[in-house]
């Protein structure tokens, strides 16, 4: 059982109790699946909710979110706008595989201490490191495209009676994971699939997503929330390092329009659908 001290330098923390962060695991192996915006903006609406957040990307080699992150510092250095930052780290890998899974795991059972939230994003391909991630998760959060083609990442479909063959390498992947969870500690893995990038016509592909994900969802127990539509807001905020829930406090209140309006619900909606208690 791992053991670590609090910050405050009082009797030790152990990583299975109670007493820790929610740990919030945004996950999937394809990239350009919107994995880090999502995180971004779920760690800084629970920032804004007041509770105490941390971040941990576990994406060595891309760093999209600590580049968010750094985007973000980089704004408030230059405006003085005193918006919200979480606590963050970076995985930095290099040497033997035992000792960066080690060192992960420090990471991690270190950084939920005194956090009532950690926030993980992952690589968008399979790695020794985003399994072990996965493992800590207490709501695990796959956002897809709106595409039959990212819907392959969960299940594999067939084409002419277009009906679930297997769940995908990703879902026994996930399934190991949960097993790995409540041996360890317990614990389980509420799993989540965020139907992301949603275009605002209807379309034949969009309602086969659908109902493929519901499908799954009921042979594999998992959860289907809706995610971000399709907004350019989402892509051009990334520079400034801010989210749409920053806007109204960066730019002012006349700057939203209603697909702002729109924009900020859906993240509430991801957020409440993950369903951690008020803030202490």
């Amino acid at each position: 059982m791992f053991t670590i001290g609090n910050k405050a330098g009082n009797e030790p923390v152990t990583g299975d109790t109670a007493l820790r962060g929610h740990v919030i695991v945004f996950g999937n192996e394809k990239g350009g699946s919107g994995k880090s915006t999502a995180a971004m903006h779920v760690a800084v609406t629970l920032l804004r909710q007041g509770r105490r957040v941390a971040t941990i990307d576990v994406d060595a080699r891309q760093g999209t979110l600590s580049r968010y992150l750094a985007n973000r510092k980089r704004f408030i250095e230059a405006s003085g706008n005193d918006v919200k930052m979480p606590e963050h780290f970076r995985m930095e890998t290099g040497g033997e595989e035992p000792r960066n899974a080690e060192k992960l795991k420090l990471l991690i059972e270190g950084a939920w201490v005194n956090h009532d939230a950690l926030v993980i994003d992952t690589p968008g391909a399979d790695s020794p490191l985003s399994r072990l991630a996965h493992s800590y998760a207490d709501t695990l959060v796959t956002p897809i495209n709106d595409s039959l083609v990212d819907f392959d990442v969960l299940a594999h479909v067939d084409g002419k009676s277009m009906q679930i063959l297997a769940p995908s390498h990703y879902s026994e992947m996930v399934w190991e994971q949960k097993k790995a969870r409540a041996e360890r500690d317990g614990g389980s893995i509420d799993w989540m699939i965020l139907r992301n990038r949603i275009g605002t016509l209807d379309s034949r592909n969009a309602r086969e997503v659908d109902r493929l994900v519901k499908d799954l969802g009921k042979r594999i127990g998992l959860r289907v929330v809706p995610g971000f539509s399709e907004r350019v807001i989402f892509r051009e905020l990334f520079l400034a390092g801010l989210t749409i829930m920053d806007l109204k406090d960066a730019a002012g209140p006349k700057a939203l329009s209603p697909s702002h309006h729109a924009a900020r619900q859906e993240v509430m909606t991801i957020v409440n659908a993950i369903g951690m208690s008020a803030p202490s």
